[in-house]
């Protein structure tokens, strides 16, 4: 259902004020819109004066299910009145379920569950450098890591360690080592990045934060192969662009790779409660002894009652169909304006796109802000791009009207 008005946003004092108090009393280590949601269902928001907002940004992915879900929300419901947290010292009723689940719909064999998607990085790079020295025979303390510039995978002090975003990485040192930077789709110095003590190359199948870039094609496939023949891992971190989001369950699939070990969260805890895993072999994952790695909550029974919902939900095929049927529609649109001198360029698969903004039409956050008061919710990245990554049940004619929004705000 479209937005019942089109006019712009007036900020009240009840937002004011709640926005004041949010920035007198925590860090600021975000810069959101001046907006303040209030409830949500489906695709769109309410704010605290009742003006409603289409999301096209979905949680950053962990609302690939939309707001409110209802399987979602009556599996957590009927877990909340049986148990919510048991650690990891016991076993519970819905961890083996949740694991092999998993591990099947990944086509795998072994899960470790962790809550946010940096604790689910940090612990694919752990997982990389014990198999490096148990399995491969790195010699101790010399186990290389091969990452990608421009890469996001979490905001810890190891992962900003390797790092390209001056924002995320000044005045966090010192800085953890074990880490190779090679430019991202770049074959070349991928290959010679890798040496007798690289264990793994951790990359994301598509960088979201950078703009959502897609890799060359050929490159993926290129590195699966080069890893193979090195005896190094390929970690792919599908945090954001896995779980249906591109119009596949996992982004490798369009180029028909499968990885050594999946990086998972965000919607893998349906938008309700941080959910994240590594997935992969029993012969990588098997090298854990109890007592080497581990979370308190990491795999609770809450966690695993809404994740095994969510991959009851895969399992079907329709969110993943739904994407690529929409997300072909979103990327014709969205190519009509490149022509237009109004945006310069558009990239991504599914129903997740970056779009670069002409400068004529002003940067990526003042942009957001116009669509902020036409009822549309966007996030900028690298200055002049947006980001679209609605909720995969949005419908066509809610699509359509946020992208009219879009040539609004730049002029037609």
């Amino acid at each position: 259902m479209v937005a019942e008005t089109e006019s712009p946003v007036s900020t009240s004092s009840t937002t004011e004020s709640l926005i004041a108090a949010a920035d007198a009393h925590s860090a600021h280590t975000y810069h959101p819109l001046p907006v303040v949601v209030a409830t949500a269902d489906g695709a769109w928001m309410t704010d605290v004066e009742g003006r409603r907002y289409l999301d096209l940004l979905a949680g950053y992915s962990a609302l690939n299910f939309g707001h409110g879900n209802r399987r979602i929300l009556e599996a957590a419901k009927a877990q909340l009145e049986r148990v919510t947290l048991t650690s990891r010292a016991f076993h519970h009723d819905r961890f083996a379920a949740f694991c092999e689940q998993l591990a099947e719909l990944c086509g795998m064999e072994m899960v470790l569950p962790m809550n946010t998607g940096s604790e689910a990085v940090e612990t694919a790079v752990k997982t990389a450098r014990k198999w490096g020295y148990r399995v491969k025979g790195v010699p101790a303390e010399m186990a290389k890591v091969v990452v990608a510039g421009n890469n996001f995978h979490g905001r810890t002090t190891t992962i900003i360690s390797f790092s390209t975003d001056p924002e995320a990485r000044a005045d966090f040192g010192p800085y953890t080592p074990g880490f190779e930077i090679v430019p991202y789709g770049d074959l070349t110095a991928m290959r010679e990045a890798l040496t007798e003590n690289t264990v793994a190359v951790l990359l994301e199948p598509i960088q979201g934060e950078a703009g959502v870039l897609v890799p060359p094609e050929g490159y993926l496939p290129a590195v699966r192969e080069l890893t193979r023949e090195r005896n190094v891992l390929f970690v792919a971190d599908e945090i954001q662009s896995g779980l249906g989001r591109t119009g596949r369950t996992f982004a490798c699939e369009h180029e028909g790779v499968v990885p050594d070990m999946y990086v998972l969260g965000k919607a893998l805890g349906g938008g309700v409660v941080p959910v994240s895993a590594v997935v992969s072999s029993a012969a990588v994952l098997g090298v854990f002894r109890p007592g080497e790695h581990g979370s308190t909550f990491g795999g609770n029974p809450l966690a695993c009652a809404v994740a095994l919902e969510v991959i009851a939900m895969l399992r079907t095929g329709e969110f993943q169909a739904r994407a690529a049927e929409l997300g072909e529609h979103l990327h014709r649109e969205l190519g009509a304006l490149t022509g237009s001198g109004r945006v310069t360029g558009v990239r991504g698969r599914g129903l997740w796109a970056g779009i670069d903004i002409a400068r004529t039409y002003g940067t990526g956050r003042e942009v957001s802000e116009k669509l902020m008061e036409r009822g549309v919710l966007v996030k900028d990245t690298q200055g002049a791009t947006i980001r679209i990554a609605p909720p995969l049940v949005i419908g066509k004619e809610d699509l359509d009207w946020g992208l009219a929004q879009l040539r609004g705000v730049l002029g037609g």
